[in-house]
């Protein structure tokens, strides 16, 4: 899988980082998302496909690889 962000639409919520913090982050400072991992493993499928369920602005989608 890899995961895109879409920066026109992502406002920096968090609510993915707090979903996977191994393949999200949010740095203080910032308006938007960091991927960590845009090609995390399996093991975080769950986790990384709630972050995009979840995203308030819809700016996560998974593009299977």
């Amino acid at each position: 899988m890899h995961v895109v962000v879409d920066r026109d639409l992502c406002q920096g919520h968090g609510m993915c980082a707090l979903e996977d913090p191994d393949v999200f982050a949010i740095h203080r400072g910032e308006d938007q998302v960091t991927l960590l991992d845009e090609t995390p493993s399996e093991s975080h499928r769950a986790a990384v496909e709630n972050a995009v369920r979840y995203c308030p602005t819809t700016a996560l989608s998974i593009e299977e690889t």
